[in-house]
């Protein structure tokens, strides 16, 4: 199987367009803090994965993202639809592993258990607290995946498990993690604010 690339969606860092639900808490230059040093801490752990990485970007052009995080890496538009839409079209090219950018403890040692599940493995998903997940990667495009998905909420996880069960295709599963997407959450990471 060649090498998976890593996949990270992201919007770039800019006030009352990032992690809107820390807003309240944070006001929005706050908040689009906490997605810049969020964003930085992912795309350092898949640079340290050694994996090939692509920027699915949105909210900015390409140049500044790659003055934001760095020329060495591929940059590819989001597109349009909402997010399964998005996923179907970037799992085009397999094998892929998505990654999401809410997950403070994302360590490159994740990254490479992912690559290595998918060797044996057809979907490999690191589980959220929240009932999403924080990573899913593929060996083939499974488009019935991503399609009608209640995305944001805590039925993600569950709902993905009951597709994959349905067409007999267990998953690989890593450790489960905590994503960073409430007010409340910020008490875990206290970092984050400082």
């Amino acid at each position: 199987m060649p090498t998976p690339r890593l996949v990270l969606f992201t919007r770039y860092p800019e006030a009352g367009k990032a992690k809107t639900r820390l807003i309240p808490a944070l006001g929005e230059a706050g908040a689009a803090t906490i997605h810049r040093k969020l964003a930085e801490r992912t795309v350092r752990a898949m640079r340290d994965s050694g994996l090939p990485v692509e920027i699915r970007f949105t909210g900015a052009g390409s140049s500044a993202f790659q003055q934001w995080l760095g020329e060495d890496l591929a940059y590819t538009e989001q597109g349009d639809g909402d997010l399964g839409d998005r996923l179907r079209e970037a799992s085009r090219n397999p094998p892929v592993i998505f990654v999401g950018a809410d997950c403070p403890d994302l360590q490159a040692s994740h990254l490479q258990l992912a690559a290595e599940a998918l060797e044996d493995n057809d979907v490999v998903i690191g589980p959220a607290e929240d009932g999403g997940y924080w990573l899913i990667g593929l060996a083939s495009p499974h488009d019935w995946l991503f399609s009608d998905m209640a995305w944001g909420t805590g039925a993600v996880l569950p709902e993905t498990l009951r597709r994959l069960e349905a067409k007999k295709m267990p998953p690989a599963l890593l450790e489960t993690l905590a994503d960073c997407d409430r007010p409340e959450d910020l008490r875990r990471w206290p970092w984050l604010t400082a």
